[in-house]
């Protein structure tokens, strides 16, 4: 041990070193990959295509790289502390605080050049570092198969006592490889048809209180109300389904629509008692449900109006089929919760808008990017952002959007805003 230079023994441990970040970096990166786009690549590259092969068995391709990753760490661990033991020789030094030493520099060697770099870089740039890797993973593959076979019999063995299934090979694809199928497919358009898919996507990741008529704005009809002003009610409405309730929106008594009394309204035959008769009873959704769960409740109950409500039961607002339809295709009727609330545009990069407007219908309409994390509307964007009551000519900075209120009402919610676009003009935050 003695007669072996000092020089071998620092570059045999630099060359492990370049061996475990390669198969550290090579794990990463495979695992990395979009299968999506990997199988587009695939057809004009053959580091694609080897990657491929590789990823359709990862139970072997992992026990390759551990095999060969623990291999070489023991290996440099091993000469490691034959290093150290011969410099303890050579100056002196005891044999443990040298193999203490030895030991504490290695893993910080392995932690930098072995592990943390090359994944981290084979994180951001997986092709880059998968494709040239599977033209010796592949090959290695093949000598090595004997041992990764023996690896994975024991391997696969205990997965099946976790209740693990052996093929796992086939994975979903993800939302996000869906999208880029979609977007990259060359068979696919980039029109309507496209954005209307990728909106399907995204449902998974909106709920009713992001698209609902806030309680406040809900129209509805109050029993108890003089006749003749529910009958005017009736004949000015421009919804075709209508909430009905006793007093307060909280005792909603039933659903009417509007096609159901027309011939006794003709013919000014219809009462109160003949109106609650054909009442259809309230659908009630909980607070938060998801869009796509939403949408298929309301085909299998038959409905197209749902109450949104609380863990108290209280009504929080009022949801459609077509506010959750107009979420996949755009607008294609004229939103009753936006009706009258128009853009008017003043100068090149300056609108006037109804504080009262849906965040989303302003956003699809305007091809906007105003944030959906939080409030629904565009008043309560404002409120939620400033943290107190809205007061006139207030602004806030939001991106690239000034917005500038205009008007409030005594109820603190705000009537008008002007948003002016950043983008092309310097506007100093208020």
């Amino acid at each position: 041990m003695n007669d072996i230079p000092l020089s071998f023994l620092f570059t045999s441990i630099g060359i492990l070193l370049v061996l475990s970040a390669f198969f550290s970096s090579s794990e990463t990166a495979l695992m990395t990959l979009n299968r999506l786009r990997l199988k587009n690549l695939a057809q004009n590259s053959k580091g694609a295509r080897l990657a491929q092969r590789l990823l359709k068995q990862p139970d072997r391709l992992i026990g390759l790289i551990l095999i060969g990753n623990n291999f070489i760490n023991i290996a440099a661990t091993t000469i490691t502390t034959i290093t150290a033991l011969k410099l303890a020789t050579d100056f002196s030094i005891s044999t443990e605080a040298a193999a203490a030493y030895g030991t504490v520099i290695l893993t910080l060697l392995i932690l930098i050049f072995a592990e943390v770099t090359p994944k981290t870089y084979a994180a951001l740039h997986p092709e880059r570092i998968a494709f040239p890797a599977a033209f010796i993973l592949t090959p290695l593959l093949k000598i090595m198969y004997p041992l990764v076979w023996v690896t994975n019999i024991m391997t696969n063995g205990l997965l099946r006592i976790l209740g693990v299934p052996k093929d796992v090979a086939e994975q979903a694809l993800s939302r996000e490889e869906l999208r880029t199928l979609m977007i990259e497919n060359q068979n696919i358009k980039h029109d309507s048809k496209q954005t209307m898919m990728i909106n399907i996507l995204d449902l998974e990741h909106i709920d009713v209180d992001d698209i609902m008529v806030p309680r406040n704005e809900v129209v509805g009809i109050d029993i108890t109300d003089d006749w003749d002003d529910i009958l005017n009610q009736l004949v000015s409405t421009y919804l075709t389904r209508l909430p009905v309730y006793k007093e307060d929106i909280n005792h909603v008594v039933g659903i009417l629509h509007i096609r159901t009394i027309l011939p006794k309204l003709s013919q000014n035959k219809l009462d109160l008692n003949g109106l609650k008769s054909v009442l259809r009873k309230p659908y009630f959704v909980p607070e938060g449900a998801n869009l796509i769960v939403q949408l298929n409740e309301f085909q299998k109950r038959e409905r197209r109006l749902g109450l949104i409500v609380d863990e108290y039961g209280d009504i929080q607002g009022l949801v459609t089929i077509d506010d959750i339809l107009e979420e996949i295709v755009g607008d294609f009727t004229s939103e009753p919760q936006n009706r009258g609330r128009n853009i008017h545009k003043k100068g090149t990069n300056e609108y006037y808008i109804d504080g009262r407007i849906q965040i989303r219908s302003l956003n699809r309409r305007m091809m906007w990017d105003l944030p959906l994390d939080g409030a629904s509307t565009l008043s309560g964007l404002i409120t939620e952002h400033l943290g107190n009551l809205p007061k006139k000519n207030t602004a806030i900075k939001l991106d690239n959007y000034c917005i500038t209120i205009i008007s409030v009402n005594d109820d603190n919610v705000i009537n008008k805003v002007m948003i002016s676009l950043m983008d092309k003009m310097n506007i100093s935050e208020h």
